[in-house]
């Protein structure tokens, strides 16, 4: 199967692509880069305009027309605009980056606590929480935690301390009760290990649940 990727961070492609030789190796990828759509919408103050809406859909467009057989967005942010880029490709998947971690991240929660048990959700990137908590199932128990300095130490090239910043979030979010932890950017999935090392919770990632998905999805 050929996958196309597409990312508005460069710090997005290591760890699907990882998650990929772990998972599927036999995945012919494609990766696709724009990291002036995350610049663009912090500048739009998270607005995600007409002009927005046009980029995604060029971006499909030019990911189809390659052969793929699926499009998998690595970006948190832009889910209204994946949604219309969906739309025309009915044909193929055509993911968003969080839809299959928010699934299994609600069916966790559930096992733990029942319908209301918290569900901590961690991001790096400020649009990300306007963008995602509504695609949750309505009356999900959310606490939400905004860590820009972990993305700040990525693009210091402090791994170490980015991960530090998730993991002392996370810590937060438990003691308020959170049951299970979601890492909202694909970015932050290299802390997954370290964040349930200091919380001793379930912690979801955006790479290995949205490949679960589109295996099942291309299986049908």
């Amino acid at each position: 199967m050929r996958i196309a990727l597409v990312h508005a961070l460069a710090h997005s492609v290591a760890p699907i692509n990882a998650a990929f030789a772990t998972q599927w190796p036999d995945a012919v990828l494609v990766n696709l880069l724009d990291d002036s759509l995350s610049a663009d919408l912090a500048r739009n103050r998270g607005v995600l305009d007409a002009a927005m809406h046009a980029r995604f859909t060029a971006l499909t467009d030019y990911a189809v027309n390659t052969g793929a057989d699926a499009v998998l967005f690595t970006c948190s942010a832009f889910g209204p605009c994946i949604e219309g880029a969906a739309a025309r490709h009915p044909a193929i998947p055509v993911l968003k980056p969080n839809e299959a971690m928010i699934a299994d991240a609600v069916d966790a929660a559930r096992a733990a606590g029942g319908d209301g048990a918290r569900i901590g959700l961690i991001a790096s990137f400020a649009p990300t929480l306007q963008s995602m908590p509504p695609e949750f199932p309505g009356g999900t128990p959310l606490d939400c935690e905004l860590v820009e300095d972990a993305m700040a130490a990525l693009n210091r090239g402090e791994p170490a301390v980015h991960d530090a910043a998730v993991a002392a979030a996370a810590q937060r979010l438990q003691t308020r009760g959170a049951a299970v932890i979601a890492l909202a950017q694909f970015s932050m999935a290299r802390a997954a290990s370290v964040v349930a090392s200091a919380t001793g919770l379930p912690v979801f990632t955006t790479p290995d649940s949205a490949i679960r998905l589109l295996k099942e999805r291309l299986a049908r």
